[in-house]
């Protein structure tokens, strides 16, 4: 062997090459395995990285067979095959390396030849690809042990992209809402979205990719039988490599038992209000009854066409009093569906007072509002909403046996929120008891059931908003909401 590329002599003939040291060059600086082997299968020729792929020094190999190494592919017919002429390229498979560790190969295999053509020996390039197939294998299982989850799960899995277009949809799909997967692939998200609630859905995306923050809201949606069903969906951003959202993947489950317990349980607190308020509503049907008993005589007796008049005008206005009282108790009496839609929450208020105006009367309670804007406009169910501020104002009223004034004041927040106080004159709660409030059927009072925190807690997480409740012995009660508005 000569300094540079080897020289070849036998019955082939003898070939040297004047270019010894670019080629020399060129074997060292590759980042392929390269080895020559003779038309007896002998090596002759390694390059560095041939033997640092395969842990052999050039004196392990060179003058020994191919066959003699631990060679578990090694394919007789292919290295026939290359001695005829013909060539392979990057076919994958094992070598072992010294140490006895198997290892991933793309091998090509090609003939060389001298002046004349002729084959006088067989190139071999190699290069590892241990690492990538491993992690090919690696995202391969992953792959497979997500798809097994996804198949197999019970939750309602949903992947979509940024401009909204379904990417993927989990068979979960099909047994709740009898919805075949792949014919949801290409559908817009918003197609799963009632007309009227597709604006507030865009909001919610906005607020989630302005804030990067999960999002979790419920939804309902008719399965293709028809039946109703109720779901709550947190929905995650996906990042690319530049940390830039690129999807959003939806986690989702079935809750429509749970809803219809809520349900129950909030039918449960409203029967309960309404029984207490219907005391204070008789009260103030009375009044104006007794009104309408005595002008009405008054009017049998009268002649005086103007005096009739008077009379009238004042048994029209009793008689909308109590149509306005009756009105306002059955609309918090009369079970409500839940939908949300844009109303003024100051309505909402003032709509509620009406409602306790009469238990107000009763106990010598004033209500007064303190609004410090004019239209806050939310996203919300107002009979829920209506439910919640029933059971504050009464919750206050009831504090104060004596008498005393309920302060209602709203104000509007940074960031499209809304904080309603509801703040009492009343005996105050005990330190030790604070944190008992709002546990399911929990109560200090002789008639109450322990609900109503509970509910209006839920209706309010509902309504992404917060409710926190200060409070001292002899000092009062301040109930604190914050609510979203558009």
């Amino acid at each position: 062997m000569s300094n540079g590329f080897p020289i070849f002599t036998g019955e082939n003939g003898l070939v040297g090459y004047d270019s010894e040291e670019l080629i020399d060059l060129f074997l060292e600086s590759t980042a392929d395995g390269i080895c020559m082997v003779d038309m007896e299968d002998r090596y002759i020729r390694v390059n560095q990285m041939y033997t640092k792929i395969f842990g052999y020094t050039e004196e392990d190999i060179i003058g020994k067979r191919l066959y003699e190494f631990l060679n578990p592919d090694i394919v007789v017919d292919t290295i026939e095959a290359v001695k005829r002429g013909k060539s392979f390229h990057n076919i994958v498979t094992q070598r072992y390396h010294k140490n006895g560790t198997e290892l991933d190969v793309a091998v090509s295999y090609s003939p060389f030849r001298n002046s004349l053509g002729e084959i006088i020996a067989i190139i071999a390039i190699y290069r590892d690809i241990t690492n990538s197939l491993n992690t090919e294998r690696e995202l391969k299982r992953t792959k497979e042990l997500y798809q097994l989850i996804t198949d197999n799960t019970s939750d309602l899995i949903l992947v979509f992209s940024k401009d909204q277009k379904i990417v993927y949809v989990s068979p979960s799909f099909q047994k709740v809402f009898g919805l075949i997967p792949e014919d949801q692939i290409g559908r817009s998200i918003l197609d799963f979205v009632k007309k009227d609630g597709v604006k507030a859905f865009q909001r919610k995306l906005k607020r989630l990719l302005e804030s990067e923050e999960p999002l979790l809201f419920q939804h309902k949606m008719r399965s293709t039988t028809g039946e109703l069903v109720y779901a709550e969906y947190n929905i995650t951003p996906i990042f690319n490599e530049n940390n830039e959202i690129e999807s959003y993947v939806s986690v989702g489950r079935n809750i429509t038992e749970r809803i219809k317990n809520d349900e129950a349980i909030r039918n449960l607190d409203r029967l309960s209000i309404i029984g207490q308020l219907a005391a204070g509503v008789a009260h103030e049907i009375r009044n104006p009854l007794t009104s309408l008993k005595g002008f009405s005589k008054l009017l049998r007796s009268s002649g005086d066409r103007a005096t009739q008049e008077y009379y009238l005008s004042i048994i029209t206005d009793e008689l909308d009093r109590i149509d306005l009282i009756v009105n306002e108790f059955m609309s918090l009496a009369k079970p409500q569906a839940i939908q949300f839609e844009e109303v003024n929450l100051l309505s909402i208020i003032e709509s509620t007072v009406k409602i306790l105006h009469p238990q107000a009367l009763l106990h010598n309670v004033q209500i007064m509002n303190n609004f410090h804007a004019k239209d806050i406009i939310l996203l919300c169910s107002p009979h829920q909403l209506k439910q919640v501020f029933v059971n504050f104002l009464k919750n206050a009223i009831e504090a104060m046996p004596g008498g005393g004034i309920v302060n209602i004041n709203v104000k509007k927040l940074s960031d499209n929120r809304v904080q309603i106080n509801f703040k009492d004159e009343g005996i105050g709660i005990d330190t030790e008891l604070m944190h008992f409030l709002g546990t399911p059927f929990y109560t200090t009072k002789d008639k109450g059931i322990g609900l109503g925190l509970t509910v209006s807690n839920k209706i309010i997480q509902e309504h992404n908003g917060t409710m926190k409740i200060e409070s001292q012995k002899g000092q009062g009660t301040t109930v604190c909401v914050e609510l979203e508005h558009i």
